[in-house]
């Protein structure tokens, strides 16, 4: 419940924000979404640019102040334009803004015009917002030197310096609203580089735009105020510190944007790797940006699904070699092999043809993973490794690759539990299961190009005789006895002496062992006496 709840919230900041929604909501709502942002974003911000025009060039440049035709034309001047700009900028705007996410719309794929046009949506609703202040700088200033021409040079500088600011937030704020469309746009691409502003290009030109300017007109300000003898010392004190209070304010705001728009890709590239530290491989983000960040997203995302991929073959590996061969294989691998004491432990069903006759093939199957279950099964829990399955046969081997204490204790526990499970979970079936310990060549056969582990020696040759053998005695399992003297006492208390006989490949007698049975009395002296 707590992994789905976290989930879901990273969903919903899968943008950096609330605002922009989960990255699974469908295209209606998102269209309606970016639509809502966007008017809110532009149009507020255009306003309020637009009334700290006003207020400066009227109360706070040093300049003449407005004669009464001046107020009464900028009082009529000022709405008209406003309004006009904002249903221009809102019909222009929405225009280009749904003509850039149709294919979003369309629940497609975009063209490569059409990614990079959605990737551009936000610079292009920034120039038309640049275009109409511009617009309005020409316009505000013809009007000063029409009505009040020793006006018209404070009049141009406010207003420019007023349309770089707020073009600049008009831009953070669109490319902030676009960035789920941007994300889809991105999806499945791979980024080799920036598709847009790069990183630093972008900082530096915010802080000229949002700081920077501001200042250079700070001081023009000052260089007007010396050049005319209308201000005391007091009230160019006062305009200083109002347009001062100004600048740091936008020009905070602006490097505010930037440093979210900077930080907040680099925060979801954070929280994934700590995911993927936690094992959740294929973790992946939404890639929203189109600068290094955004690149930095993307190899991001290769990075994780490379790192799945690898696990999942490492995995697979592991269960075709089993887990300790796979493991000695990743650290280092040569061909060839070395002696050492081993126990093989080898178990081959009974009548599997007639079995396989008379039932349909699924139920054949399913008796199979069962048999081959127990056997994998019981065969980890003790420490060996499944080496090879050859049909309905199995061969394991305990001591190798990885040492392991007491290799014939673990082999012949393995061996008893696995005729016990067999004997109460598969009735109907039976399996010879044969162990022998002795010396053994382990290791890697084959080519540079394919090879595998395996165990060849007399250990491997006598399991196998002792398996077919232990298809005719009671219980199903037979060991030799030099596994069983081999053994810790604790293992050895649970085995008896069974026969001797000579196996084939073999010039001398062989010693055997079976399990004491569970109602068979234990001995007090040694097991295999």
């Amino acid at each position: 419940m707590a992994s789905r709840d976290a989930r879901t919230a990273r969903s919903r900041r899968a943008f950096g924000s609330v605002l922009l929604g989960s990255a699974e909501q469908d295209t209606s709502r998102l269209r309606v979404r970016i639509q809502l942002l966007l008017t809110l974003f532009l149009v507020s911000t255009n306003v309020i640019g637009a009334g700290i025009v006003v207020a400066l060039s009227v109360f706070v440049v040093p300049s003449p102040r407005p004669t009464r035709d001046m107020g009464v034309a900028l009082a009529v001047a000022v709405p008209i334009y406003v309004g006009l700009a904002v249903l221009v900028g809102a019909t222009w705007g929405t225009r280009r803004t749904v003509r850039a996410q149709r294919w979003a719309l369309e629940d497609r794929e975009p063209t490569s015009r059409e990614r990079r046009r959605a990737l551009r949506a936000a610079r292009s609703l920034t120039v038309m917002q640049a275009a109409l202040w511009v617009l309005a700088t020409v316009l505000f200033t013809l009007l000063s030197v029409a009505v009040q021409p020793e006006r018209a040079l404070s009049t141009g500088l406010t207003v420019g310096i007023a349309s770089i600011v707020v073009t600049t937030i008009a831009y953070l704020l669109a490319e902030f609203a676009m960035r789920p469309i941007a994300a889809r746009a991105l999806r499945g691409a791979v980024m080799k580089r920036p598709r847009g502003l790069g990183a630093a290009t972008r900082v530096l030109m915010f802080w000229w735009l949002g700081t920077g300017a501001p200042v250079v007109g700070l001081v023009v300000v000052g260089i007007l105020a010396l050049s005319t003898d209308q201000l005391t010392l007091s009230e160019l004190a006062v305009v200083t510190l109002i347009i001062g209070t100004v600048v740091l304010f936008f020009g905070f705001f602006v490097m505010w944007l930037t440093s979210r728009a900077v930080v907040q890709p680099m925060t979801g590239v954070t929280e994934a790797m700590r995911r993927v530290e936690r094992g959740e491989f294929g973790t992946t983000i939404e890639v929203f940006d189109g600068s290094e960040l955004g690149m930095l997203q993307s190899g991001f995302n290769q990075m994780s699904t490379g790192l799945l991929e690898r696990e999942r073959l490492r995995d697979a590996f592991g269960r075709h070699v089993g887990r300790d061969v796979a493991e000695a294989a990743l650290d280092d691998v040569r061909l060839g092999g070395e002696t050492r004491e081993v126990s093989v432990l080898f178990t081959d069903l009974v009548g599997s043809t007639s079995y396989a006759e008379e039932r349909e093939p699924d139920e054949v199957v399913a008796m199979l993973n069962a048999y081959f279950g127990v056997i994998i099964a019981e065969v980890d829990a003790h420490g060996g490794l499944v080496n090879k399955f050859m049909g309905d046969a199995v061969l394991a081997v305990f001591g190798a690759p990885r040492h392991l204490d007491d290799h014939a204790g673990q082999a012949l526990a393995a061996a008893r539990r696995i005729g016990e499970r067999l004997e109460s979970e598969l009735v109907g079936v039976r399996a010879g299961i044969g162990v022998a310990t002795g010396r053994a060549v382990a290791g890697y056969v084959g080519d540079e190009t394919r090879y595998e582990f395996t165990v060849i020696g007399d250990a491997v040759n006598a399991a196998s005789r002792l398996t077919e053998l232990a298809k005719d005695v009671d219980g199903g399992v037979l060991a030799d006895l030099q596994a069983v003297t081999s053994a810790d006492a604790d293992e050895a208390a649970h085995w008896r002496r069974e026969g001797s006989t000579v196996l084939r490949g073999r010039s001398e007698e062989t010693e055997t062992a079976v399990p004491r049975r569970a109602d068979g009395p234990r001995p007090e002296s040694s097991p295999i006496d």
